[in-house]
């Protein structure tokens, strides 16, 4: 019946199928159905072994379809269903064991997919689904210090009285306790605010200092307060995906394969500013101001 009502209403125009726009999101935990919701696709598959809460899931936001802009949300424990259409670094060996079963199967039904991972340590479990998946490194890609950035631009605009849309500067480096703050790179309205105060980020008189302090500490003070945090990084995340699903090169501060860019030797992965489209991410030769130094504090894989 419902084949007849299509025929009736939709003629098709083209004579091939537009491939469509697939995103599949491993994990139903907060952050997994923060993604989930802020996420405009063609189709979402939820994965979880969590077969009830799946489903639960699954139902929720099926109902609630008419507000999304994703038409399809399907849902299964089985990783086929990807083929239609505490201190970060505590969470390493835990969440690398999890990863050699889940990359492999999502390279099995999702050979040409693009990855994002946003499990933390975000730098080191990105290195690691790059090694596993034998995916293109373009086509692993961590989030890195992107919701960092969010943060420090939210931070400077409340400090300024302005709205984080008007306020630019990017975190870099290790997503983690040595992440660093560009501030040579911060600007208002293509104001450099460092040519205003050149002290900023150090021990100057306005503070700024303590901006980078916060954006450190903020997400476990989320995580104090309610238990966990999800909906900035869904955000986040959404963001990401648009940009490469829209192809809109946007310029990111994900984590990437640093070896052989700014003297680095390692085989590591932190995030430096990247054009995100189409095929993943293509790096850019320079970035505003100094970037990090940050090798020693980073061990190989």
């Amino acid at each position: 019946m419902a084949t007849i009502y299509w025929e009736k209403l939709i003629v098709p125009v083209a004579e091939e199928a537009v491939i469509p726009n697939n995103i599949t999101v491993l994990g139903i935990g907060q952050v997994g159905m923060a993604c989930s919701i802020s996420i405009w696709a063609d189709e979402l598959a939820l994965v979880d072994v969590l077969e009830d809460e799946l489903e639960g899931e699954m139902m929720d936001l099926q109902h609630g379809s008419l507000f999304l802009q994703t038409p399809k949300i399907v849902a299964d424990k089985d990783y086929s269903v990807t083929q239609e259409g505490e201190c970060r670094l505590n969470l390493v060996q835990r969440n690398v064991n999890v990863f050699k079963f889940i990359i492999l199967q999502i390279v099995k039904y999702s050979p040409d997919s693009i990855i994002i991972v946003v499990s933390n340590p975000v730098d080191i479990l990105t290195h690691v689904t790059c090694k596993l998946s034998g995916l293109l490194k373009n086509c692993v890609i961590g989030s890195g210090c992107n919701l960092d950035s969010a943060r420090f631009c939210y931070f400077k605009a409340e400090k300024l009285g302005i709205h984080p849309s008007s306020c630019h500067g990017c975190i870099l480096g290790e997503h983690g306790d040595s992440i660093v703050a560009v501030w040579s790179g911060v600007n208002m309205v293509d104001i450099s605010l460092q040519e205003l105060n050149p002290e900023m980020g150090t021990d100057d008189s306005e503070n700024w200092k303590e901006v980078h302090k916060v954006v450190m500490e903020s997400a476990l003070e989320v995580i104090r307060l309610k238990g966990y945090t999800n909906w900035a990084i869904g955000l986040s995340v959404a963001g990401l995906i648009e940009s490469m699903l829209e192809n809109l090169s946007g310029i990111q501060p994900v984590s990437t394969m640093v070896k052989g860019i700014y003297g680095i030797q390692n085989e590591v992965f932190l995030s430096f500013l990247c054009n995100l489209n189409t095929w993943g991410l293509t790096s850019l030769k320079k970035s505003v101001g100094t970037l990090w130094d940050i090798k020693k504090d980073v061990k190989d894989l």
